[in-house]
């Protein structure tokens, strides 16, 4: 998913650390991309060293100034699974979608896809007239994620 962001031009924003976060940084990296890692100004020496792909890094007093670091920068936010800070960041970009700016979410991976069939069928995420849901988009191959990407009507930060 990073090389494929980054192909069509996308930097990152993600959290510098392991996991899903690194291997999305590798790909990115692997194209040339920027990949900023954004942490918790007192958690960086807790938490260890970012991952090798990591370029640039911000470094933010609370949870709350992370998540709108995010929000307030991004073009698109990819969700593929992870743990509860994932969850949290998910939940954070649905609500921001539908009050601030109807950033485009895309859920992608077995994980989110399960998540999101979830939340819909138990109605915590459902669209009315005044939260549209125009903004939440799935793709559950890699070719469908390239496809959303071509289809999105924004400018990727970084001006590609």
């Amino acid at each position: 998913m990073g090389r494929t962001l980054a192909q069509a031009g996308y930097e990152l924003l993600h959290g510098g650390y392991n996991g899903l976060m690194e291997a999305a940084a590798r790909g990115a990296a692997s194209r040339g991309a920027q990949v900023t890692a954004v942490t918790l100004a007192d958690k960086h020496d807790e938490w260890g060293a970012f991952n090798p792909y990591a370029t640039a890094s911000v470094h933010l007093p609370d949870l709350g100034a992370r998540l709108n670091h995010y929000l307030d920068h991004a073009d698109l936010v990819v969700a593929m699974g992870g743990g509860i800070g994932t969850l949290h960041e998910l939940t954070a970009a649905a609500y921001y979608a539908t009050t601030i700016r109807p950033v485009p979410i895309l859920l992608t991976g077995p994980t989110a896809l399960r998540l999101l069939a979830f939340l819909r069928e138990e109605k915590w995420l459902y669209e009315t007239p005044t939260r549209p849901l125009g903004f939440l988009r799935t793709a559950e191959t890699t070719d469908a994620f390239r496809n959303h990407l071509a289809a999105l009507h924004t400018t990727p930060i970084g001006g590609a």
